[in-house]
């Protein structure tokens, strides 16, 4: 049996189709970005008050609160998600890919952080913020770019503009202080994942 052969004019037409598709699945998805976006803003808040009213750096382990509540909550949302809008699509597949990498990775440097903290006593958590604003704004932006969501691309662009502040003031030994840091890192998670995730779900809304 002879194979149909697909023109350009419509490979560029199945291609525009797929994109718009998995687009219109995001949009009203933006509750998954609202979840890690609120709930890294709450504990950043927490830990960044606790510890100048303490002084106690223990509190510093509240930040286990980000992945074990998101990790929790995520899939549940996302398999909702699915069962409302259908198949997922190639595009689909690619930007959860990008994000289960980003996102695995990051777990990865969790643990190798805490191997190094328990075999050399050594304090390497400045690479897990390194890590965070360099792989997560990439993530972001390559998903932007792929469904054309400008929110998206340019919440990844301000994360990624303070990942290269971060990934210099490491690199050049300038202290990470909380009283000038804090807020960048808060304002680096408000652009990614809350600005978009508003924006997404308003534009659900008006569909």
């Amino acid at each position: 049996m002879e194979e149909k052969r697909i023109s350009e004019k419509e490979s560029l037409e199945i291609i525009t189709a797929m994109i718009a598709r998995t687009k219109d699945r995001y949009i009203g998805n933006g509750n998954i970005m609202l979840l890690w976006g609120y709930l890294t803003v709450a504990v950043s808040l927490a830990v960044w008050i606790l510890l100048a009213v303490t002084l106690n750096g223990a509190w510093n382990r509240l930040w286990f609160l980000i992945p074990a509540i998101g990790l929790t909550v995520t899939p549940f949302m996302d398999r909702k998600h699915q069962r409302d809008n259908g198949v997922k699509t190639f595009s689909d597949v690619v930007t959860s890919r990008l994000w289960a990498i980003a996102g695995g990775s990051e777990i990865v440097v969790t643990i190798v952080c805490l191997i190094i903290r328990y075999l050399t006593g050594a304090n390497c958590w400045s690479a897990m913020l390194v890590y965070t604003l360099i792989a997560m704004p990439i993530a972001e932006i390559a998903q932007g770019l792929i469904i054309k969501e400008k929110s998206l691309t340019a919440g990844g662009a301000v994360g990624l503009a303070v990942g290269i502040v971060t990934v210099c003031c490491v690199a050049g030994h300038i202290s990470l202080v909380a009283s000038w840091y804090m807020p960048l890192f808060i304002l680096a998670f408000v652009a990614m994942m809350i600005v978009p995730g508003h924006i997404l779900n308003s534009k659900s809304k008006q569909q």
